[in-house]
């Protein structure tokens, strides 16, 4: 979510519990643009309308009420209140205040929106900006971007329902003062943000916008840098490395670092930015970060030590530089990290279609393609189109129209080989990390797979690892952001969980160079929202959060339509037969994905559905789930689907984790070793989603278990040659797997804290 809508969203929603039902009448309107202009008219009706006692409810609306209806003096009181308010609470809450403080500051100089001048901005700007320290204006200046003719539409679309109307519920008509309040705001100050933050900014810093570093082989790649002016003496860098070049956003990113008395250096993978290579995702991201950290370290303003941090891709460039970590590098923070491979484009070996449109994104330019990346109805039809098509995975860009080389190239490595081992560190070398670590990541994270198999690596190979984990119930952007949403999929998150990434991640900088305590919210190795508990629990090991591991086996036998998930095995054992035609194209199975997390309808499509006898004291869900499943199929492989969830006694199901993999690969991921047609094969499993969950007394525990054959990765039709050149053969039978009720999921629970 960009910090305009957040904004936007934030306008619209805190308002919600104090409006007042009464009307207030509306001028004769023939058009929406009549609407608009009486909106000041409007504005004043209402500020005499609106009643709230409670002031830190009401005050957010009054200063709007009153700017809008030009009464300024009013506003900037209301306004500065507002300030000292969430200030006295949290100083950084009033990060979003200072736009409209700015805004407010001109208009009352200039006497309305209209006659606003760029020089009302910007002497407003100097006056309401220079004072902040430096923390806080870098936290205000990122809420001064907008996009205006976005909400300019917003208004005019709210506008367009009072037109003709003689009268406007007042909760309405805050509603549409609120965001005309928001798009003129923006709509003044955008254009000038550019001149505006670099004036702030020479007042502050040493700014480096466009810097080139040699790499040894002959490259160049841009870097950023940002320098606290206050401060002479050699200091630590806190420094990113990613592929997504945006000038904005780096200078941004370079500003908070700086702004909390570091050396803020952001760098970009060759060929982005002024790079004059092209661009080259991944495979020289490890080497050329090490040799910004080399060029860093010859600075005079460096004081020889390098902190990482960042998210998705920029979590993958700490672990590459990780795989040889230079002796200045000190920790890494990575948010949310891929681990190409083993991750996107590929999961557990099944190559995912998610991934297809990235590369296009990343190489088209030395920017972003934002345009084409953002053509969600052309990459939505396409995996459609493939799949009806029948055509092998390794030619879905000539389904497309459009040649996909870096996805092609990905195809050319199927298992986890020594192309994918060359880009992270890789078994024995995670033991030579020895700096301290902060992984954050989300329960519905995409990226989870990765982030925590790189704890799990890291540990394994080294048990003294100093490598802490952060996860809670978030998405992949929402696990690197300051600002998590109140709902997800469906489900309503918890308070506590409203945790913001880049302030931890800058408190355990501190720790690590400054000596600083760790951030509050570290109490242990493993940190860990329990969802629905509204609590943080804390354990030393990924195991210990959940000790009592409870086995549910694949009953062949019924409750209602569906098959039981009972703690005893069937005696004798019985197997369930699963049939899969993969000629036909009209058909799917496996919808293992977490959205909606809560409330998904499961239809035949899904797969096999097992559900458990209600669970008395319902219990807590926390750690890794695992489990066997013992097949016999009539082929030589196939992709499955593990899905667990919590039914509630409302009937309503709770996603709790998931997995995708691949048979001939479950025990190795780095060698295939095809399945024998008509003998018993044991796949053992524990790659699936960390989770944490106070189930509800009386919920059940449902699994689906499917093989996977849908629009969203490869089909793999069993024959044990390359999955990216299968097709759907017609007249061959149909694979047939036996799910032999031996089979078992592995349920990790713990005592849950009292309420």
């Amino acid at each position: 979510m960009s910090r305009w809508w957040s904004l936007l969203v934030l306008c619209l929603t805190s308002w919600a519990v104090a409006a007042q039902p009464a009307t207030l009448p509306l001028p004769a309107t023939r058009n929406v643009d009549e609407v608009i202009a009486a909106l000041p008219a409007l504005a004043r009706e209402a500020s005499r309308a609106y009643a709230e006692p409670d002031e830190a409810r009401a005050l957010p609306t009054r200063f709007r009420l009153y700017s809008l209806s030009s009464d300024h003096v009013a506003a900037a009181r209301a306004l500065q209140a507002v300030v000292d308010l969430r200030s006295a609470v949290n100083p950084d809450s009033a990060a979003p205040l200072r736009l409209f403080q700015v805004v407010e500051h001109a208009w009352s100089r200039a006497g309305s929106p209209a006659r606003a001048t760029p020089d009302h901005y910007r002497d407003a700007s100097t006056a309401i900006m220079a004072p902040l320290a430096d923390r806080a204006a870098a936290l205000a200046w990122p809420w001064f971007e907008g996009d205006p003719a976005s909400l300019d539409r917003a208004v005019r679309d709210a506008a367009k329902a009072h037109v003709g109307k003689r009268e406007i519920p007042l909760i309405d008509a805050i509603a549409l003062i609120r965001l005309r309040h928001t798009q003129l705001s923006l709509q003044g100050i955008t254009p000038l943000r550019p001149e505006l933050v670099a004036t702030d900014d020479a007042r502050r810093y040493h700014v480096e916008p466009t810097g080139l570093v040699n790499t040894p082989d002959g490259a160049q790649v841009h870097v950023i840098v940002v320098r606290p002016r206050r401060v002479t003496a050699p200091l630590p860098t806190l420094f990113r490395f990613t592929i997504y070049f945006d000038a904005s956003i780096g200078l941004a990113n370079a500003r908070d670092a700086a702004a909390r008395g570091y050396v803020g250096v952001v760098g970009y993978t060759r060929g982005k930015g002024r790079s004059p290579q092209a661009p080259v995702p991944y495979e020289h991201d490890g080497d050329d970060a090490r040799a910004v950290i080399a060029w860093i370290e010859r600075q005079p303003w460096s004081d020889g030590r390098v902190g990482m941090y960042g998210g998705s891709y920029d979590g993958f460039t700490q672990w590459s530089v990780a795989k040889r970590p230079p002796a200045a590098l000190r920790t890494i923070v990575p948010w949310a990290a891929n681990n190409p491979g083993n991750g996107l484009p590929m999961e557990n070996n099944v190559v995912i279609f998610a991934n297809y449109a990235w590369p296009f994104h990343v190489t088209n330019d030395k920017g972003m393609d934002l345009v084409l990346y953002g053509d969600r109805e052309r990459w939505s039809a396409l995996n459609t189109r493939w799949y009806a098509s029948g055509k092998p995975f390794r030619d879905i860009d000539r389904v497309d129209g459009t040649p996909n080389p870096w996805f092609r190239r990905w195809l050319d490595h199927p298992t986890y080989d020594t192309y994918w081992q060359s880009l992270v560190p890789h078994g024995a070398e995670y033991a030579a990390i020895d700096i301290p670590v902060l992984t954050v990541t989300g329960y519905f994270d995409d990226g989870q797979r990765s982030a925590v198999g790189y704890l799990r690596e890291h540990v394994a190979q080294r048990p003294d690892a100093r490598h802490y984990l952060v996860i809670g119930p978030w998405e992949h952007g929402a696990a690197q952001a300051s600002r998590k949403p109140a709902v997800h999929g469906g489900y309503a998150i918890d308070p506590v969980a409203m945790v913001d990434t880049p302030e931890v991640t800058f408190q355990w900088m501190d720790h690590v160079f400054r000596g600083a305590p760790l951030p509050t919210l570290l109490k242990d190795r493993i940190n860990y929202q329990v969802m629905g508990a509204n609590t943080w629990k804390h354990a030393p090991t990924l195991s210990a959060m959940g000790p009592d591991v409870r086995r549910f086996h694949l009953s062949a036998a019924s409750r209602g339509a569906h098959h039981v998930l009972a703690e005893a095995p069937d005696a004798p054992a019985r197997a369930i037969e699963q049939v899969i035609d993969f000629t036909d194209r009209t058909t799917t199975l496996g919808d293992h994905y977490p959205f909606p997390v809560q409330g998904k309808a499961i239809d035949d499509s899904a797969g096999l559905l097992f559900e458990s006898a209600p669970l008395p004291g319902g219990g807590e869900v926390s750690g890794l789930v695992t489990g066997e499943l013992h097949v016999t199929i009539n082929r030589r492989d196939f992709d499955y689907n593990v899905t667990l969830y919590e039914r509630m006694p409302s009937g309503e199901l709770f996603h709790l984790t998931y997995i995708i993999g691949r048979a001939s690969h479950a025990a190795d991921p780095t060698v295939r070793t095809p399945l024998t047609p008509g003998s018993r094969t044991v796949i053992r499993f524990d790659q699936t989603r960390l989770t944490s969950r106070r189930l509800q007394p009386g919920s059940a525990l449902v699994a689906v278990v499917t093989v996977n054959k849908n629009p969203y990765a490869q089909v793999n039709h069993g024959t044990g040659g390359d999955v990216n050149d299968e097709t759907p053969t017609p007249g061959e039978p149909p694979l047939r797997v036996q799910w032999h009720t031996d089979s078992f999921i592995s349920v990790p629970f713990a005592t849950p804290e009292a309420p």
